[in-house]
Protein backbone atom coordinates (compact mmCIF):
# COMPACT_ATOMS: atom_id res chain seq x y z
CA UNK A 1 0.00 0.00 0.00
CA UNK A 2 2.86 2.06 0.88
CA UNK A 3 4.49 1.74 -2.59
CA UNK A 4 1.38 2.43 -4.15
CA UNK A 5 0.85 5.76 -2.33
CA UNK A 6 4.43 6.84 -2.85
CA UNK A 7 3.80 5.95 -6.69
CA UNK A 8 0.62 8.01 -6.37
CA UNK A 9 2.53 11.00 -5.07
CA UNK A 10 5.55 10.79 -7.95
CA UNK A 11 2.62 11.15 -10.70
CA UNK A 12 0.37 13.71 -9.46
CA UNK A 13 3.54 16.06 -8.58
CA UNK A 14 4.00 16.17 -12.78
CA UNK A 15 2.08 18.60 -15.44
CA UNK A 16 -0.50 17.93 -17.64
CA UNK A 17 -1.02 14.21 -14.88
CA UNK A 18 -4.34 15.49 -13.72
CA UNK A 19 -6.54 12.96 -15.32
CA UNK A 20 -4.03 10.20 -14.56
CA UNK A 21 -4.00 11.54 -10.58
CA UNK A 22 -8.04 11.39 -10.47
CA UNK A 23 -7.81 7.72 -11.87
CA UNK A 24 -4.88 6.36 -9.92
CA UNK A 25 -6.85 8.07 -6.29
CA UNK A 26 -10.27 6.51 -7.48
CA UNK A 27 -8.54 3.41 -7.73
CA UNK A 28 -6.94 3.21 -4.56
CA UNK A 29 -10.38 4.69 -2.74
CA UNK A 30 -12.31 1.73 -4.36
CA UNK A 31 -9.20 -0.55 -3.36
CA UNK A 32 -9.83 0.34 0.37
CA UNK A 33 -13.60 0.15 0.18
CA UNK A 34 -13.61 -2.38 -0.76
CA UNK A 35 -11.93 -4.25 1.67
CA UNK A 36 -13.50 -2.75 4.26
CA UNK A 37 -16.41 -4.13 3.28
CA UNK A 38 -15.16 -7.43 3.44
CA UNK A 39 -14.09 -6.96 7.01
CA UNK A 40 -17.64 -5.60 8.06
CA UNK A 41 -19.13 -9.19 5.94
CA UNK A 42 -16.91 -11.55 7.60
CA UNK A 43 -18.13 -9.72 10.87
CA UNK A 44 -22.11 -10.19 10.47
CA UNK A 45 -21.47 -14.18 10.79
CA UNK A 46 -19.11 -14.13 13.67
CA UNK A 47 -18.44 -12.52 16.83
CA UNK A 48 -15.44 -11.15 18.13
CA UNK A 49 -13.67 -14.22 19.36
CA UNK A 50 -14.63 -16.17 16.07
CA UNK A 51 -17.81 -18.26 17.51
CA UNK A 52 -20.86 -18.27 15.45
CA UNK A 53 -23.00 -15.56 16.82
CA UNK A 54 -26.92 -15.88 18.30
CA UNK A 55 -28.92 -12.31 17.62
CA UNK A 56 -32.01 -12.65 16.04
CA UNK A 57 -31.40 -12.13 12.78
CA UNK A 58 -28.95 -15.77 13.26
CA UNK A 59 -31.64 -17.95 15.25
CA UNK A 60 -35.49 -18.13 15.02
CA UNK A 61 -37.02 -20.69 17.53
CA UNK A 62 -40.91 -21.95 16.32
CA UNK A 63 -43.06 -22.79 19.06
CA UNK A 64 -46.53 -23.01 19.73
CA UNK A 65 -48.15 -20.01 21.71
CA UNK A 66 -49.34 -21.85 24.23
CA UNK A 67 -46.06 -24.28 24.63
CA UNK A 68 -44.51 -23.32 28.31
CA UNK A 69 -41.51 -25.97 28.31
CA UNK A 70 -40.50 -24.10 24.64
CA UNK A 71 -40.49 -20.77 27.03
CA UNK A 72 -38.25 -22.31 29.28
CA UNK A 73 -35.84 -23.41 26.58
CA UNK A 74 -35.89 -20.10 25.14
CA UNK A 75 -35.05 -18.62 28.74
CA UNK A 76 -31.86 -21.67 28.61
CA UNK A 77 -30.50 -19.81 25.11
CA UNK A 78 -31.01 -16.84 26.55
CA UNK A 79 -29.18 -17.28 29.58
CA UNK A 80 -26.32 -18.64 27.42
CA UNK A 81 -26.15 -15.53 25.60
CA UNK A 82 -28.64 -16.23 22.92
CA UNK A 83 -30.58 -13.91 21.80
CA UNK A 84 -33.38 -15.95 19.23
CA UNK A 85 -36.23 -14.60 17.40
CA UNK A 86 -39.45 -16.22 18.20
CA UNK A 87 -42.33 -17.02 16.33
CA UNK A 88 -45.51 -18.74 17.36
CA UNK A 89 -47.01 -20.74 14.54
CA UNK A 90 -50.06 -23.45 14.76
CA UNK A 91 -49.09 -25.56 12.39
CA UNK A 92 -45.57 -26.90 13.30
CA UNK A 93 -46.04 -30.08 11.46
CA UNK A 94 -45.31 -27.52 8.75
CA UNK A 95 -42.11 -26.58 9.57
CA UNK A 96 -40.86 -29.96 10.72
CA UNK A 97 -41.56 -31.16 7.39
CA UNK A 98 -39.62 -28.39 5.71
CA UNK A 99 -36.39 -28.99 7.66
CA UNK A 100 -37.33 -33.14 6.99
CA UNK A 101 -37.39 -34.17 10.67
CA UNK A 102 -37.72 -37.32 11.11
CA UNK A 103 -40.54 -39.27 12.04
CA UNK A 104 -40.14 -39.92 15.87
CA UNK A 105 -37.81 -37.43 16.33
CA UNK A 106 -39.93 -34.24 16.15
CA UNK A 107 -40.59 -32.29 19.69
CA UNK A 108 -42.55 -29.09 20.79
CA UNK A 109 -40.50 -26.42 19.03
CA UNK A 110 -37.73 -26.24 16.38
CA UNK A 111 -34.84 -23.57 16.03
CA UNK A 112 -33.38 -22.93 12.70
CA UNK A 113 -30.21 -20.88 12.26
CA UNK A 114 -29.63 -18.52 9.63
CA UNK A 115 -31.89 -20.87 7.04
CA UNK A 116 -28.62 -23.41 7.17
CA UNK A 117 -29.18 -25.62 10.65
CA UNK A 118 -32.25 -26.76 12.54
CA UNK A 119 -31.73 -27.88 15.98
CA UNK A 120 -35.24 -29.83 16.82
CA UNK A 121 -36.44 -30.31 20.85
CA UNK A 122 -34.74 -29.68 23.64
CA UNK A 123 -30.76 -29.27 22.62
CA UNK A 124 -28.71 -27.73 24.98
CA UNK A 125 -26.95 -24.76 23.88
CA UNK A 126 -23.31 -25.78 24.85
CA UNK A 127 -24.09 -28.85 22.37
CA UNK A 128 -25.41 -26.08 19.73
CA UNK A 129 -22.57 -24.32 20.01
CA UNK A 130 -20.22 -27.59 19.80
CA UNK A 131 -22.10 -28.47 16.47
CA UNK A 132 -21.57 -24.74 14.98
CA UNK A 133 -18.26 -24.60 16.14
CA UNK A 134 -17.12 -28.04 13.54
CA UNK A 135 -20.57 -29.08 11.55
CA UNK A 136 -20.51 -32.80 10.31
CA UNK A 137 -19.92 -32.92 6.69
CA UNK A 138 -23.57 -33.67 5.08
CA UNK A 139 -25.34 -32.54 8.53
CA UNK A 140 -28.65 -30.24 8.54
CA UNK A 141 -28.83 -30.23 12.67
CA UNK A 142 -29.26 -31.88 16.11
CA UNK A 143 -32.37 -33.55 17.40
CA UNK A 144 -33.05 -34.24 20.79
CA UNK A 145 -36.80 -36.31 20.26
CA UNK A 146 -39.88 -35.87 22.45
CA UNK A 147 -39.16 -33.92 25.44
CA UNK A 148 -36.46 -35.67 28.09
CA UNK A 149 -37.13 -34.65 31.50
CA UNK A 150 -33.56 -34.06 31.87
CA UNK A 151 -32.99 -31.38 29.13
CA UNK A 152 -33.24 -27.38 29.41
CA UNK A 153 -36.62 -26.41 29.74
CA UNK A 154 -37.38 -29.51 30.85
CA UNK A 155 -35.32 -30.64 34.12
CA UNK A 156 -36.95 -29.26 37.45
CA UNK A 157 -33.84 -30.17 39.72
CA UNK A 158 -34.23 -34.05 41.44
CA UNK A 159 -32.65 -37.40 39.85
CA UNK A 160 -31.74 -36.29 36.38
CA UNK A 161 -32.19 -38.50 33.32
CA UNK A 162 -29.62 -39.35 30.66
CA UNK A 163 -30.43 -38.46 27.35
CA UNK A 164 -29.40 -38.54 23.78
CA UNK A 165 -28.61 -36.22 20.96
CA UNK A 166 -28.85 -37.35 17.16
CA UNK A 167 -27.57 -35.68 14.19
CA UNK A 168 -29.95 -34.97 11.38
CA UNK A 169 -28.71 -35.28 7.78
CA UNK A 170 -30.53 -35.50 4.24
CA UNK A 171 -33.04 -37.67 3.40
CA UNK A 172 -34.70 -38.79 7.11
CA UNK A 173 -31.42 -39.95 7.62
CA UNK A 174 -29.91 -39.48 11.51
CA UNK A 175 -26.80 -40.93 13.45
CA UNK A 176 -26.14 -41.30 17.37
CA UNK A 177 -24.45 -37.42 18.08
CA UNK A 178 -23.55 -37.24 22.31
CA UNK A 179 -25.17 -38.31 24.98
CA UNK A 180 -26.00 -36.24 28.03
CA UNK A 181 -25.26 -37.59 31.54
CA UNK A 182 -25.42 -34.23 33.62
CA UNK A 183 -28.22 -31.70 34.05
CA UNK A 184 -27.12 -28.26 32.77
CA UNK A 185 -25.26 -26.24 35.49
CA UNK A 186 -27.72 -23.41 35.20
CA UNK A 187 -27.13 -22.67 31.84
CA UNK A 188 -23.48 -21.68 32.69
CA UNK A 189 -21.58 -24.70 31.61
CA UNK A 190 -20.92 -23.27 28.12
CA UNK A 191 -17.61 -24.84 26.79
CA UNK A 192 -18.22 -27.81 24.27
CA UNK A 193 -16.63 -30.77 25.37
CA UNK A 194 -14.85 -33.37 22.62
CA UNK A 195 -16.08 -36.99 23.56
CA UNK A 196 -19.29 -38.79 22.90
CA UNK A 197 -20.65 -38.48 26.57
CA UNK A 198 -21.73 -34.69 27.51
Amino acid sequence: MRSILRKYAELSSGPGNRALTVLIGLVICLSVSSALNAADDSETYESESGEASFTEEDITVYKHRFCFCCKDWIEHLQHAGMSPAVVNRGDMGVIKSQWAIPQGFGSCHTAVWRDRYVFEGHVPARIIRKFLANPPEDAIGLSVPGMPEGSPGMYDGGEFEPYNVYLLLPGGDYRFYARITRAEDGESSESPKHSSSE
